[in-house]
């Protein structure tokens, strides 16, 4: 197995894990302490890794395809959805939790 798979498979990984921890945040309404204390909330976590991991996994994906046209298509859309996690749900620092 060439370094360029492997690192595609680790990528693609981490990106599905990432993207299954947000969704998961988001279903259940819960996240760990930590990410809790980082963002303002758990929607704006659970949205920040789900398309984070999304844009993750359809890079990966686009690069593995290798078609050209799908994988600029692909690219841009992994972009897109980056820069909405980012600009949109970014951690906002650590946040006082009262008890």
């Amino acid at each position: 197995m060439s370094t360029g798979t492997w690192t595609m498979l680790v990528g693609g990984a981490a990106g599905l894990a990432l993207a299954m921890f947000g969704a998961g945040m988001l279903v259940t309404g819960r996240a760990p302490d930590a990410t809790t204390r980082a963002f303002r909330s758990v929607r704006d976590a659970g949205c920040y890794h789900l398309l984070f991991g999304l844009g993750l996994a359809l890079v990966v994906l686009g690069t593995a395809l290798d078609a050209g046209i799908v994988t600029l298509v692909t690219t841009i859309v992994a972009i897109v959805l980056v820069a909405v996690a980012v600009v949109r749900f970014r951690p906002r620092g650590h946040r006082r939790v009262n008890h």
